[in-house]
């Protein structure tokens, strides 16, 4: 029974799973960058296993259900494999791990101009948050590529990133104008990516600002940049954050993992920012976000929990029907 439970569990799991993945290896980012090692160690393992996990679905739905596959790339939330790659591969280059970083770059890579075409290729003319995907997963990349760049030395990879990072601006600017905006205050919480979208342009902002590799009017472009996507972001939050609160949404969704992974990545932008940039507030922002995010994660996968228990109901007087 148990087995045919968690069949039917793993056959049910929506691409917008990837979120989960997301949330906790933007955690596990930003906890390493305020020396809580031991927090960002395990939330590292919580987004390696569900990585590994939706990768093994990802590849048996490739395989043996091909139909499936086809209709589920087609949606935003597809695009989760690539950011959720890119943010994982990110932690381990923190971590020193850079044959396992570049080899999910390359895997990154790979899978994102398929599944960036065929989502925007699908579009409507009114999108839901999910569709800021398409510049989460290209500022993933640039994200990625930026830090092995900085590690391994290699200017033509900063280059690459630089033109990840131009290219996820113009694509959340694309997104932006089809975005449906009853979502602020209708979204189940993959909403909350229309601001995430532009914490993680910050963060790919601030890594290449940090590159010894730009000077001059290049570096101030790309600091100002940065504040300025930052500045957006935090507009974001605050909007996203107002609107909860005048219609709250209690009900657990999977797309909930969506807004937490926003709020960690704005916590973990303002962290990474705050030095190439020269702003010091910067940082104790960003700490305060960071524990935000710690506890939406803790609400997240409590209400994940609560809806997993089987509803017991009273017996009725009249009998089985």
């Amino acid at each position: 029974m148990r087995s045919r439970t968690v069949q039917r569990w793993w056959a049910g799991l929506p691409p917008a799973a990837g979120g989960a993945v997301m949330a906790a290896g933007i955690l596990s980012v930003g906890l390493g960058l305020t020396g809580h090692t031991v927090l960002s160690l395990a939330a590292l393992v919580v987004s390696g296993a569900l990585w590994l996990l939706l990768a093994a679905d990802f590849a048996v739905r490739l395989v043996a259900d091909r139909g499936r596959f086809r209709a589920e790339a087609d949606t935003p939330a597809a695009l989760t494999a690539v950011a959720a790659t890119t943010v994982l591969g990110t932690r381990l280059c923190q971590l020193g791990r850079l044959g396992a970083a570049t080899a999910l770059l390359v895997l990154a890579a790979l899978l994102w101009p398929g599944l960036t075409g065929s989502v925007m290729r699908h579009w409507r003319h009114r999108v839901p948050g999910a569709a800021f995907l398409v510049c989460v997963a290209t500022q993933g990349l640039a994200v990625l590529s930026a830090a092995l760049a900085a590690a391994h030395r290699l200017d033509w990879l900063a280059r690459a990133a630089l033109a990840c990072f131009c290219l996820g601006a113009l694509l959340y600017a694309v997104a932006l104008r089809r975005f449906d905006f009853r979502e602020v205050l209708g979204g189940a919480g993959d909403h909350w990516v229309a601001g995430g979208a532009l914490s993680i342009t910050a963060l790919a902002g601030a890594s290449l600002t940090a590159s010894p590799l730009w000077t001059g009017a290049a570096h101030t472009a790309l600091r100002t940049t940065t504040l300025v996507a930052l500045a957006l972001s935090l507009g974001w939050y605050a909007v996203l954050l107002a609107a909860e609160v005048r219609r709250p949404r209690t009900r657990y969704d999977v797309r909930r993992w969506s807004t937490v992974f926003p709020l960690g990545m704005t916590a973990t932008a303002c962290l990474s920012a705050a030095a190439p940039t020269g702003v010091p507030w910067l940082r104790p922002l960003g700490e305060v976000l960071l524990w935000i995010a710690v506890a939406a994660w803790l609400l997240t996968l409590a209400a994940f929990v609560l809806s997993r228990r089987p509803a017991h109901r009273a017996p009725s007087s009249a009998g089985p029907r």
